[in-house]
């Protein structure tokens, strides 16, 4: 297995992951809609994604959002996706993308990555805390939906 930063000529696997993962949260498959907006993510830089490869077969993803952190003035990274091929879990895909992010935060002197996930989804819950995510008990998050 590989694992590098995705370019352009990885969007059709990248599209292909992208699109499972959000039917994994239950969006309707939208293929071209996911192929767009990683196209754009990719061209203009505004996300990092890195890519699993299994010989020449796409088997999962991540994707970081740069932020900062006001308090420590430093970089922070959002952990906003990360989905393994349903094919491919229980190989070490998802703790291979996390290493891989970790180590790239590290590399850009970033302070932090924060990430959410669903509150059913407890593989992921495990994944993470295996891994020295910690649940945040000192803040509470809120959203303003802006789209219906």
């Amino acid at each position: 297995m590989e694992i590098y930063q995705a370019t352009i000529e990885d969007l059709e696997g990248v599209s292909n992951l992208f699109n499972m993962y959000r039917m994994f949260y239950h969006q309707t498959s939208d293929l071209e809609g996911a192929k767009t907006y990683i196209k754009d993510r990719l061209e203009s830089k505004d996300s990092v994604i890195f890519v699993v490869k299994d010989k020449q077969e796409y088997v999962g993803f991540t994707q970081l959002y740069p932020t900062f952190s006001s308090i420590s003035m430093k970089r922070a990274w959002v952990l906003n996706d990360l989905y393994v091929d349903e094919e491919a879990r229980k190989r070490g895909i998802g703790e291979m993308l996390l290493h891989k992010t970790g180590n790239f935060a590290i590399e850009t002197g970033a302070k932090s990555i924060s990430l959410e996930t669903a509150s059913e989804n407890y593989a992921a819950q495990r994944l993470y805390e295996k891994n020295g995510y910690k649940k945040d008990s000192k803040f509470y998050h809120y959203y303003l939906d802006l789209v219906e």
